[in-house]
């Protein structure tokens, strides 16, 4: 339902958005982006919904090349940004009239979909309000429901969770859930919530400094993390490579990295390595203040494949961003 093949975008003066990304999506599947921001993930979604135009690369949804066939693919697909899309002085019910109506629907047929949705997302008590009095959780499922009043073969998804509480996020991931499974529908979604892709994806990519560096899906993923993951946090921030070189020296550890205090591991046998590991730092004079041991997960995944945590890689875009 989507192939893109070797997208290239820059920005100037010298940010390189996209750099050779590659992927494919399957026909009524939830396939995710996952990567920190300014990783790339909005400039895919804005080339693969003729919002953009890549500077070299090509790309076909539902059948229609992005750049050849703009108005094909845009006649096919629906799209949830990150910013609301509607119109905050209008009311839920014209807010989806209006949207019907760029989409040629009328008459009996737009009023009957625009009553379907209302209900379906649980807006029909708030229709006639204004939407800018809506909460967050509403004014997603009413930029949702947006989306998919033509009722598209693709639905783009752009970190539609971002800045939402606890529990109205878990109510979002259950109506994409049921989307998938009800209507079949091809969904992409972008997101930096590690726990988001681990749920809602079928299937997802990696994507770092504007490269898919790996995919698979979740379980796929974490399963080919061989062991458990380590981390250590010291008191005081080491100088040099002392401390990694100590716990280099232990049987059974790998992928060791340190940021600031933080050293990192996986360990075949997390149990017997991390008393080990405790003393070869103590007795080189490094103070350890805590310890953590877990299964393999999405975060483990992205170090292995990026070669940085996926915190310190938001935390870096964040500090470029700045």
């Amino acid at each position: 339902m989507i192939e893109a093949n070797e997208l290239r975008k820059a920005y100037p003066p010298d940010v390189q958005a996209l750099d050779g990304l590659s992927l494919t999506v399957e026909e009524g599947t939830i396939f995710g982006l996952l990567g920190p921001n300014g990783a790339g993930k909005s400039t895919v979604v804005k080339i693969l919904t003729t919002l953009a135009r890549p500077d070299s690369g090509t790309a076909v949804v539902a059948g229609h090349d992005v750049v050849a066939e703009p108005e094909r693919v845009r006649r096919s697909i629906g799209v949830v940004g990150q910013k609301p899309g509607f119109d905050p002085a209008a009311t839920g019910r014209e807010n989806l009239e209006l949207q019907g109506a760029i989409y040629d629907l009328h008459g009996l047929d737009l009023t009957s979909r625009v009553d379907e949705s209302l209900e379906r997302f649980g807006l029909a008590e708030a229709a006639g309000r204004a939407a800018r009095t809506y909460s967050g959780g509403m004014g997603r499922r009413l930029d949702i429901a947006m989306g998919l009043l033509h009722r598209p073969q693709v639905l783009f998804l752009d970190e539609p969770t971002t800045g939402l509480d606890p529990e109205v996020r878990v109510s979002i991931w259950q109506q994409i859930e049921r989307l998938a499974r009800e209507e079949e529908m091809t969904i992409l979604l972008t997101t930096h919530y590690l726990d988001e892709a681990d749920e809602l994806a079928g299937r997802l990519a990696i994507v770092d400094r504007g490269k898919i560096v790996t995919t698979g899906t979740p379980d796929e993923l974490k399963r080919a993390q061989r062991g458990d993951a380590l981390q250590i946090e010291l008191v005081e921030t080491p100088e040099g490579d002392a401390a990694l070189e100590r716990l280099g020296r232990i049987e059974g550890l790998s992928e060791l990295t340190l940021e600031g205090r933080m050293l990192r591991a996986r360990a075949l046998d997390g149990a017997t390595a991390v008393p080990l590991a405790l003393a070869a730092l103590e007795s080189g004079g490094h103070r350890v203040g805590a310890v953590a041991m877990s299964r393999p997960s999405l975060d483990d995944v992205y170090l292995r494949y990026a070669g940085r945590s996926f915190t310190e890689a938001d935390n870096a875009e964040r500090r470029e961003a700045a």
